[in-house]
């Protein structure tokens, strides 16, 4: 055979065709097969065998070598057999010759590769890159003779793959390893679309069937193939693939820990890798094809419910191409933020979330991608950077009025936008956390925004840094120079900056000598800035130094343990700085702070306040604080015991001109000493009893603190005493005193008021604890609420009458602590030996009513800032005590002693009192839900709870245990007659019933029971009082909403309503029914229906939407309903409607009061038929019109009913809101636009219901009757009244011809 093969070889080379051709016929089909299969395994001079077989036989119609050559060498080079470089080679020159087979002979080698493929032998692919060649070839023949007829060949072999001639053959599948050589091969295959859309699902249907490893080289060649088109498709599909992938991961995480063993079908590191690989073929298909790129963002944008980590991180990676990032950025946010809407309008509505799944948190999948980065992602990290901070500047806290943020400190993200903002710093922390390369990056950009958003609040950045210091303390310090380089901006920041900053970095300054060196050179010149906030800033700062430096030997307690730590800093402080070392750093720290006691009030202020908190963090400091305050205590303390008073006020003022400033806040100084030393007394008694022996050192330090202790008190004992004595006048203080805020006279005395005042109070409160019960001291301290209760009257009285704003109440200096042990001692103490000293409190009524007015005050502060003044308002965990401790108090007080118990004479203060009890409980359950959201159960177990709920251990049950208490009290009030009716009173315990119902679970029978009662009140209570019949139905209505849809509470109240006021034909006679007697004619007006008729609208209008989308995405041009089924969605979206414009009906024959309630009753007209219109035009898009057969309902609802009453509504609105609005011509054009939109979007209406009836061949119009004319827009008389008055001005006239005229177009 090899002489055989040789003599062709030789033949070929001496270019003799005829000897050539004539060898090659004496040699058998056998002996030419086998000469080429010997030649190829062995690898030697197979190719110019072939060439001389090629060269040789030109008449294959006389002898087909030729055909036979391509017949044997396929098989031949899929069988494995062969090197790789001599398979290419063959294949290589079969390529070379295919153009000059017959048409018979290709359509041989065609069926050769479909018979091949069918059986799964084409297991190596390197064949298959033959067949676009042969198939080139064919479709050049026209026609041509084959089989048993004539076919055109390229559409049978396109089609033979897919479909396989018949069924049999189409339910087989190709073999999974030939699957890549098959798409590579049909990139060069000439396909129409249906057929590349039939290959392309082909595929994609394989992905499940190849191994891992095999779908980045197949992904890479579908995408090479959709530049021939379903570029969608190819998207889809493999983002589908990797979405499922992560279910099944997620799935098998799940049941393994159910199960306690590792359950992995594909280990997670494999396929992160693998969709990394993936992620980086597609970005770069996109910037090679723009219009791919355009495909995948226009999918994002249409689908984004169906988002899954994969398709976010191929988000975040196209973003790395300059032209998609902005773009990518801004479909990104849009699809967190109505991530967030939608999920916060399903949370709110039983309605929506009977009707659909629980939502996709598209949250959950960005931090799902952040958490699937640390598998080698790099090329997503740099995208989540920019996301994070992306979606913290656009959705953080904006300023308020005059650059002031209006947000507090609120500890839980509620509105979507607060939860956007959140979501950015999480993705920040995790980054931060888990990529090394970003760390400075971030860090970098959270500083500089600190620095430059000096106009904005920066609350969430302060938070994500404390959040990175926390998390990585050490990896900080290696960025030691960024923070130094902050410091030296912030003399220059917002105070609140300023603190939130220097309280993140406190761990660092303890293991960093040279942070700490830098900030303390930056407070020193910040002693001496010209700006006063900079000055505030280093008192701030100096201060959280001295609260975080302890000296060694100071008292640590329990209530003084650093609220700033770090697990991650495991450095002994004292081992780096000894014991001398920080005290001779905190006494440096002090003496630069004294000098803060001759600059302003503001700054001084914040010293005092601080003061006490760095005595229970750093007791060894007593010595020096004491002694600073005594000696500024001195300089206002008059010594002389005979004079009154016992305080000069003229050195706590300064005037600049005509202006009167405060320079010594005189009251925070007394109270600042005050509570230090008590606090200081206490630890010497608890220490006392723990020591019996003291070294000499040490006895002579005591013997220093005694001292001015004993001094201290004598000082105190001696303000007590002169204060009782002194009267207003030694003040100058006399009701015949000027407190007008307009003259400095006036400013100079309410100062002197403010200060006495607060002196007052601080000696109350010292006088009480240290009384011990005495009945003479609390005598005592009757007299001082006496002096200051009639000052306190006298500003009250006197600020009123001018003409500026009254003043506002200052701010009580009594501690919270203070004020939590007064109550209880009011009105819970029982024990007889105090009961004499305690009823000298108990017999004033207004010192009572005091003491529950300033705990309100505090509580208010607390909700609206986080925090309170004075001892320990900082430490979260004493002042939730402090909270549970007052609710327990304030709900006895209120429900243990009845009006009936006290005199007629005392009725009306009680009242006052009960409903000051009433406000503090409203606003502790508000506050706890808005600061410690996890613990109201513990704050109302805290309570003091009857047999009725003794045995249950259930929240809920307590819940509603004090539910029931407030029920019974609002049910007392509405059982005594109108004439007992307190309003304020009720509408305080609807409002404590609308708090404590949002604890309760809608699927508990609690609720419904909550539920039930509220319809029952409704329907019961007749009372005039608008007020409280808005509270009372706004609690129906968000109770209800959680329940069912409102829709049919919604009818029964428009029914009601036209009932009490009326028909809009004085001739209509309307039939009398009540639904609710809470409805009547006093109360009609301040119904809250037409706003839920908003919210119903909102639910519908986002239903379509949805619907709508889903609809358009899903469309595959077959109907996936049956005609007879109707879409649960449309049915709900028809009922609602339908019930809704039953409502509406009523309330457009309704003779409603002239002004914003036929204002608003347009406004949502126009919505409702918005609506309709867009219910109409998506029937219209639809290909399948499911949603016509329920329309004729709807449209006969809003044709024959709504809208020829729409009509007589606006000539009735027209005559009444034109007296209303004539207070300007600007107002009245703005208010009465509302009835020509609703003009408008009724004709949209009908217009697209007649494009709908041609489409559906329904006649959806026989209900609506269409207006001719729109002569109701002019009413002649007064017309001729308006042209009367405005006869004297000449270009009037010319004026309304133009409008008339555009009106009637």
């Amino acid at each position: 055979m090899k002489a055989d093969m040789d003599k062709i070889i030789t033949l070929s080379d001496r270019d003799s065709p005829a000897e050539l051709q004539k060898y090659l016929s004496s040699l058998t089909d056998d002996q030419l097969i086998t000469g080429i299969t010997n030649g190829a395994l062995k690898g030697k001079k197979v190719g110019a065998t072939i060439k001389g077989i090629f060269k040789g036989d030109k008449d294959i119609n006389k002898w087909p070598a030729l055909l036979l050559v391509y017949q044997h060498c396929i098989p031949l080079c899929e069988s494995g057999d062969l090197q790789t470089e001599v398979a290419a080679d063959i294949i290589g020159l079969l390529m070379l010759e295919t153009h000059t087979l017959s048409g018979p002979s290709l359509a041989q080698l065609a069926s050769l590769f479909v018979e091949a493929i069918k059986v799964g032998k084409m297991g190596s692919g390197k064949s298959l890159e033959l067949f676009p060649t042969v198939l080139t070839a064919l479709s050049a023949c026209e026609v041509l003779s084959y089989g048993k007829g004539l076919c055109k060949y390229p559409a049978l072999v396109t089609l033979s793959l897919c479909y396989i001639k018949n069924i049999n053959i189409l339910m087989r599948v190709w073999d999974p390893q030939c699957v890549i050589h098959l798409t590579t091969m049909f990139r060069d295959v000439p396909l129409s679309s249906e057929e590349l859309r039939f290959l392309v699902e082909k595929v994609l249907r394989m992905f499940a069937k190849l191994d891992l490893q095999e779908i980045p080289p197949l992904v890479y060649q579908l995408l090479l193939l959709s530049a021939k088109g379903c570029k969608k498709q190819v998207l889809d599909g493999i983002i589908s693939y990797f979405k499922e992938q992560d279910v099944r991961q997620e799935e098998e995480q799940k049941d393994g820990e159910s199960l306690e063993l590792e359950v992995q079908s594909i280990p997670q590191d494999q396929l992160r890798h693998v969709e990394g690989t993936v992620i980086l073929h597609i970005v770069f298909a996109i910037r090679l094809d723009h219009e791919l790129g355009r495909e995948f963002l226009k999918s994002f944008k249409t689908s984004y419910g169906d988002l899954c980590p994969f398709s976010v991180a191929l988000m975040l990676s196209v973003a790395r191409i300059q032209r998609y990032e902005e773009q990518v950025f801004d479909l990104l946010k849009g699809a967190i933020i109505k991530s967030f809407k939608d999920e916060q309008l399903q949370q709110g509505s039983k309605f929506l979330q009977d009707l659909l799944p629980e939502h996709c948190s598209v949250a959950q999948m960005i931090l799902d991608t952040v958490k699937n980065s640390v598998f080698g992602w790099d090329h997503v990290t740099q995208g989540l950077v920019q996301l994070g901070f992306c979606l913290m500047d656009a959705f953080g806290p904006k300023p308020g009025p005059f650059g002031k943020t209006t947000e507090g400190s609120a500890t839980i993200a509620r509105t979507p936008t607060q939860q956007a903002c959140k979501l950015g710093g999480q993705v920040l922390l995790q980054g931060f956390k888990m990529h090394e390369p970003i760390r400075g990056e971030i860090l970098e950009q959270v500083l500089n925004r600190l620095v430059t958003k000096t106009a904005s609040p920066v609350s969430h950045y302060l938070d994500l840094f404390s959040d990175i210091v926390v998390s990585a303390p050490m990896i900080l310090l290696e960025s030691s120079s960024k923070l130094t380089e902050t410091f030296d901006h912030l003399s220059y920041l917002p105070l609140a900056t300023v603190q939130g900053l220097l309280k993140a970095v406190q761990p660092l300054l303890k293991v960093s000598m040279s942070l700490k060196d830098a900030l303390i050179l930056v407070l020193r010149k910040a002693m001496f800035s010209s700006q006063l906030d900079g000055r505030k800033s280093a008192v701030t700062g100096f201060l959280l130094l001295l609260k975080n430096f302890k000296v060694l030997g100071s008292l640590a307690s329990s209530q003084c343990s650093q609220a700033i730590s770090s697990s991650q800093v495991q450095v002994d402080v004292h081992s780096r700085y000894n014991s001398a070392a920080n005290e001779a750093f905190c006494l440096e720290i002090l003496s630069s702070l004294r000098r803060c006691l001759s600059q302003q009030a503001d700054v001084r202020l914040m010293l005092y306040e601080g003061f006490y908190d760095v005595l229970r963090r750093n007791s060894q400091l007593a010595s020096s604080i004491m002694q600073t305050l005594f000696s500024q205590l001195r300089r206002y303390y008059e010594p002389e015991q005979d004079l009154l008073p016992p305080v000069k006020l003229e050195p706590c003022i300064t005037a600049h001109g005509d202006q009167v400033y405060l320079q010594e806040p005189l009251a925070h100084l007394v109270s600042c000493t005050v509570h230090c030393l008590l606090w200081l007394q206490n630890l010497h008694r608890s220490t006392n009893r723990n020591a019996d022996n003291s070294d000499d050192d040490e006895g002579e330090e005591e013997e220093e603190e005694e001292g001015y202790q004993s001094e201290l008190q004598t000082i105190l004992e001696s303000m007590t005493r002169r204060m009782i004595k002194s009267e207003l006048e030694d003040f100058e203080l006399d009701k015949s005193a000027e407190f007008s805020m307009g003259s400095s006279v006036g400013v100079k005395n309410n100062i002197y008021a403010v200060l006495v005042m607060g002196v007052y109070e601080v000696l109350m409160e010292y006088n009480f604890i240290k009384a011990n019960y005495s009945k003479s001291r609390f005598e005592e301290l009757m007299e001082l609420f006496n002096r200051y209760h009639k000052l306190s009257e006298i500003l009250r009285e006197k600020s009123g009458k001018g003409r500026l704003p009254s003043h506002k109440t200052p701010r009580s200096l009594l501690s919270l602590g203070f004020i939590s042990t007064l109550l209880t001692v009011l009105f819970r103490d029982s024990t007889q030996s105090r009961e004499e000293a305690l009823s000298v409190l108990r017999a004033s009524g207004d010192f009572v009513r005091y003491a529950v007015s300033v705990a309100v005050q505090k509580i208010q502060q607390l909700e609206e800032t986080g925090h309170t003044d004075g001892p320990d308002g900082q430490n979260t965990e004493r002042t939730f005590r402090f909270l549970c401790d007052m609710t327990s108090v304030l709900i006895w007080r209120y429900t243990n002693i009845p009006s009936v118990v006290e005199d007629a004479g005392k009725k009306e203060k009680r009242s006052s009192l009960s409903q000051l009890c009433l406000e503090g409980l409203l606003r502790i359950f508000t506050t706890c839900q808005q600061r410690f959201p996890d613990r109201m159960a513990q704050l109302l177990s805290t309570m003091d709870i009857s047999e009725e709920a003794d045995e249950s251990d259930d929240n809920t049950e307590m819940n509603f245990f004090y539910i029931r208490q407030f029920q019974r009290a609002l049910f007392t009030q509405l059982s005594g007659g109108e004439d007992e009716f307190n309003s304020k009173e009720a509408q305080l315990l609807v409002s404590i019933l609308s708090v404590l119902s949002r604890q309760l679970k809608p699927s508990s029978k609690q609720f419904v029971q909550m539920i039930t009662w509220t319809v029952k009140i409704c329907k019961e209570t007749s009372f005039e009082d608008s007020a409280f019949s808005k509270g009372l139905l706004s609690l129906l209505f968000n109770l209800h909403v959680l329940y069912k849809s409102p829709v049919s509470l919604l009818l029964e109240l428009c029914q009601d309503i036209h009932s009490q006021r009326g028909d809009i034909d004085p001739e209509v006679e309307v039939e009398k029914q009540s639904h609710f007697a809470i409805v009547n004619t006093k109360t009609v007006t301040n119904l809250l229906v037409l706003s839920q008729v908003d919210r119903v609208l909102d639910e519908v209008d986002w239903l379509i939407a949805r619907k709508k989308s889903q609809t358009l995405f899903d469309k595959s041009g077959e109907a996936t309903q049956t005609a007879g089924q109707q879409d649960p969605i449309e049915k709900a979206v028809t009922l609602q409607l339908g019930t809704l414009l039953t409502a509406l009906n009523e309330l457009v024959q309704t003779s409603l009061l002239p002004g914003n309630c036929t204002i608003t009753l347009l406004r949502e007209l126009t919505r409702t038929y918005n609506i309709l219109t867009t219910l109409v035009k998506y029937s219209h898009v639809l290909s399948f019109l499911s949603s016509v057969s329920s329309c004729p309902d709807d449209v006969k609802l809003s044709g024959s009913h709504l809208t020829p009453q729409c009509y007589a509504f606006i000539i009735y609105a027209q005559v009444d809101l034109t007296p209303v609005l004539t207070c300007s011509e600007a107002k009245l054009q703005r208010e009465t636009t509302g009835i020509p939109n609703l003009i408008f979007s009724i004709e949209q209406y009908e217009k697209y219901l007649i494009t709908l009836s041609k489409k559906s061949k329904v006649n959806l119009m026989q209900y609506m009757k269409l207006s001719t004319s729109r002569d109701f827009r002019i009413n002649a008389n007064t017309l001729d009244a308006a042209l009367q008055e405005q006869d004297n001005s000449q270009d009037v006239e010319e004026t309304p011809e133009p409008k008339q005229k555009k009106r009637r177009q």
